[in-house]
């Protein structure tokens, strides 16, 4: 299982990403909602308007159906009684003539449900429909005859086609003849109007589908660019690491040579020379004393002398190598330390100055910060040709900052200041500057005629919390 989820996890160009695409995704994904939604609303709009529209357009023909025919045979209605069969027989035969277009015909109901006219489905002719409803289960002559008994208006309803027999949406209009108990009216299918409203909704749905198409594209086209992109600022970046890796390899293999070759030296010149002198006074003080020559002990004081100074030198190449002041007594007295017996060695002042640390530096920093005191002395003393060097430690509220200011010549072709990407000198300068690298410091050089200032910051995240205050113990009461 924790294979699984190992496998699972993603790597860090993943995370990158990710963070750099699902922002990305979101917001693509909630624009094309938003456009999705407000197309769809201002559509239903304007095709709600269209309906509407034809709707009207389509009552206001029936409107005037009704009152071309009611005008063609008002002078027999107007004049005759309310018994007056003739006139009602006449009128009937006037309406039953008035049939238009495929499917328009007027129809005549009496109060009571009874069909009079109906010339395009004869076979209602004579019979009671006051209880017929439609597909929707709507009443629909009861719903004639209320309208006609108001004075007139429209209904809408299912009716079955003349032509084919299938139920269709209609719209009715109904007017009354009072005297008669008559409700009159005529209608027209809206059958042609759903599906043009409905023809465009499946165009709108279908843009807002291309839409999707469109935005989905144009959303892939943009992850793709950053998946390339990224890609090959990947690919360069991971060159440019190879690059300066192989570089950094060479230059600690040149700094384990450079040290070994010191070493070496500091072994041949120093340590070597005093052990051959050490055998030659031993080899002369045992001649000596085989030949009963009282001079035999003063050849071995020489020795012991020789002897003394061969361990001094081996402690002092153990103190370079790593300095037991570090780890005894902490950076300040390290680096005191490694001023005095710089001066000592080389004659060339130095003004060592620290304030006492309320918290403390970790072992890298302290590390460091000593090994870039003790790269910026070696560099005075081959390089600056300086008489005088000033060394400054302190904590601050940053962090800790070590300051190394000579009176030299200043490096070499590198006048005024030096930034951090563009650390001026050879090998020794470039570990100062990687050493601080790792420790998320700063590095400042500044060179001139007058000298040189080295500049060495550590962070304060790595100053460790001051030690508590030890307890005063209680007097007994």
């Amino acid at each position: 299982m924790s294979r699984i989820f190992a496998a699972l996890r993603p790597s860090y160009g993943q995370k990158l990403f990710l963070l750099a695409t699902l922002p990305l995704i979101l917001a693509v994904t909630a624009i094309a909602l938003l456009v999705a939604n407000q197309s769809r609303q201002l559509a239903e709009r304007e095709i709600h308007q269209l309906e509407t529209q034809l709707i009207e357009a389509k009552k206001e023909e029936l409107r005037n159906y009704v009152t071309q025919a009611r005008n063609g045979f008002y002078f027999i209605y107007g004049r005759a009684a309310p018994d007056d069969e003739a006139a009602k027989q006449q009128v009937m035969q006037i309406l039953s003539a008035m049939i238009y277009g495929e499917e328009g015909f007027f129809f005549v109901y009496d109060y009571d449900g009874n069909n009079l006219v109906s010339p395009r489905q004869t076979d209602m002719i004579n019979r009671n429909w006051m209880d017929l409803t439609d597909g929707e289960g709507k009443p629909v002559v009861a719903e004639f005859i209320a309208t006609a008994r108001q004075g007139a208006g429209y209904v809408e309803h299912l009716w079955p086609k003349p032509s084919t027999g299938e139920e269709a949406r209609m719209i009715t209009y109904v007017t009354s003849f009072p005297s008669w108990r008559w409700a009159v009216g005529t209608g027209v299918y809206i059958d042609d109007i759903l599906q043009h409203v409905a023809a465009s909704r499946a165009e709108v749905e279908q843009r807002v589908q291309r839409t999707f198409i469109y935005i989905g594209a144009i959303t892939l086209a943009a992850l793709l660019l950053v998946f390339l992109t990224g890609m090959m600022i990947n690919i360069r970046e991971r060159r440019l690491a190879d690059a300066k890796l192989k570089k950094l390899t060479q230059r600690v293999f040149d700094a384990q040579e450079e040290e070994r070759g010191r070493v070496a030296r500091e072994l041949h010149d120093g340590i070597s020379q005093i052990l051959v002198g050490i055998r030659y006074a031993l080899e002369i003080a045992r001649r000596r004393y085989q030949s009963g020559d009282d001079r035999a002990g003063e050849m071995l004081d020489k020795g012991i002398d020789h002897l003394s100074g061969a361990i001094q030198e081996v402690r002092r190449i153990s103190r370079d190598l790593r300095p037991g002041a570090l780890d005894d007594l902490g950076l300040g007295p390290a680096i005191q330390t490694l001023s005095e017996d710089f001066s000592a060695r080389t004659g060339i002042k130095v003004d060592f100055t620290t304030v006492v640390f309320r918290n403390r530096l970790d072992e890298e920093s302290k590390i460091a910060l000593y090994r870039i005191a003790q790269e910026a002395l070696t560099n005075v003393e081959r390089h600056a040709d300086a008489t005088e060097v000033s060394v400054d430690l302190r904590g601050h509220r940053q962090g800790a900052t070590l300051r190394i200011t000579d009176n030299g010549c200043g490096l070499s072709g590198t006048p005024g200041k030096a930034n951090k990407d563009e650390t001026p000198g050879g090998l020794g300068l470039r570990n100062m500057q990687e050493r601080i690298e790792q420790l998320d410091g700063t590095l400042k050089i500044q060179s001139g005629r007058d000298g040189t200032s080295i500049e060495a910051i550590v962070p304060l995240n790595h100053l460790l919390p001051p030690d508590p205050a030890p307890e005063t113990p209680k007097k007994a009461s």
